[in-house]
């Protein structure tokens, strides 16, 4: 189930281009918005909880290695992954795909082994995986229109979107196949929640304008972090 969830919000990301041609800036900024504000709540409600039990400064030193770790990736990725999508000379470096099946395969590993070593299912994987799956989807939409300013055809931007789509089940495959990453569960999960600060509050900070909120995005941020909180 956690594998078809991935692929199917990537698939939606794609559906979506697909039917509604002209997505407009301000439809993509409000969806960014709510999935900026859903993953920071979700970090803050469910996953800090989860990787804070235990040694608390050595937890806070693998958090910041993946907010420092987001920066470094976003270095070449141009920051798709808080909506950015804007190509010089119509081209696409390969180290920008290279660094968002990175970052994509990192955040499918923390939902990989979580039955091992005492780790259950539940409410923490599927805020997780929700969480996940939610950003995907803008972050599709921005991909997607990458690849028609580049002038891909649609085989070739299909096919880039299926490596795309397949790299966070790829990291969740690793965490079920390698049991020896249960045992550094909290501490990759701790990475990843440093990616997720990273990522939500770029994303909240760039979607406002002259940094003001207007009402639709105070709306979007506040009903993402209401799910989160209700989930």
């Amino acid at each position: 189930m956690t594998y078809l969830v991935l692929i199917a919000s990537v698939l939606i990301g794609v559906f979506l281009v697909e039917v509604l041609n002209d997505l407009k800036a301000s439809a993509i900024k409000l969806l960014l918005a709510f999935s900026g504000a859903y993953l920071f709540a979700i970090s803050v409600f469910h996953l800090l909880p989860e990787v804070y039990t235990g040694d608390g400064k050595r937890i806070g030193l693998f958090l910041l290695i993946g907010f420092i770790l987001q920066i470094v990736l976003e270095f070449f990725s141009q920051g798709i992954e808080h909506g950015h999508g804007h190509l010089q000379n119509k081209t696409i470096p390969i180290s920008m795909l290279i660094s968002l099946a990175i970052h994509a395969y990192l955040e499918g590993m923390p939902l990989g082994g979580i039955e091992h070593h005492g780790h259950h299912h539940g409410d923490f994987e599927d805020s997780l995986l929700t969480g996940i799956a939610l950003h995907k989807i803008p972050v599709t939409i921005v991909l997607m229109s990458l690849f028609a300013q580049a002038g891909f055809s649609k085989t070739k931007s299909f096919l880039l979107i299926g490596v795309f789509a397949i790299m966070a089940p790829l990291g969740t495959l690793s965490g079920d196949l390698v049991q020896e990453l249960s045992y550094y569960h909290r501490e990759i999960m701790a990475v990843v929640v440093g990616i997720f600060f990273h990522i939500s509050t770029t994303i909240l900070f760039e979607t406002s304008e002259a940094h003001k909120f207007n009402i639709q995005k105070l709306l979007a941020i506040a009903l993402g972090s209401i799910l989160a909180w209700m989930v």
